[in-house]
């Protein structure tokens, strides 16, 4: 750790400037300008060097790029499929269920829709909520209620709000679809202006 920082140290900015400003001092020595106290004139160099040098920036953390979130995500969603697959659903639900994760296949499908969602972040992070935590968290959350509903009838029924939690998964899911649809949009009337200008 301190080999670490001593290297570190001596490849950077403050150091290069202050050698810098301590081969300045040298160099005063050489042709007799600091006289016996050249120590102190290449030391105070070194330093006003080093002060005067820009900070070192911190190297930006890598994080992956939207296209490898994507990946991520669209292996998270096969694990999700494989999970729903074992899970029995009242008709109603199963229906609203299947309907969504079309739409969310569709939206995870490699091509030109992902060249579309890497420049959406948000759309990105959109996808990454309903697969990873809005979509499982719905159904199982119904699996657990009907359970205790059995024990103690009488209570709203558990199935409504699944289907309306899909309901609304599904209309999100659609507005980002439709989001995406609108930029391709625009940058198809984008172009078409272009070639307009450019005929002109």
């Amino acid at each position: 750790m301190a080999t670490n920082k001593l290297l570190g140290y001596l490849e950077s900015r403050k150091n290069i400037a202050g050698s810098a400003g301590g081969l300045a001092g040298l160099a005063l020595t050489f042709v007799g300008v600091a006289g016996p106290y050249w120590p102190v004139v290449v030391g105070g160099l070194y330093g006003a060097g080093a002060l005067i040098a820009p900070p070192e920036r911190p190297a930006l953390p890598d994080f992956p790029d939207p296209s490898a979130q994507l990946d991520e995500i669209r292996n998270d969603f096969e694990r999700l499929k494989d999970y729903l697959a074992d899970v029995e659903l009242p008709p109603a639900a199963a229906g609203r269920l299947t309907e969504l994760t079309e739409l969310l296949a569709a939206l995870l499908d490699p091509g030109w829709v992902t060249e579309v969602l890497v420049q959406d972040p948000e759309g990105v992070h959109t996808l990454s909520r309903a697969v990873r935590q809005d979509v499982p968290e719905a159904v199982d959350t119904f699996v657990r209620t009907r359970w205790w509903t059995r024990l103690a009838p009488g209570q709203e029924s558990p199935e409504r709000h699944l289907e309306r939690q899909l309901t609304l998964l599904h209309e999100e899911a659609e507005r980002l679809a439709a989001g995406l649809r609108e930029t391709e949009a625009r940058r198809q009337e984008s172009h078409t202006r272009y070639l307009e200008d450019r005929s002109k």
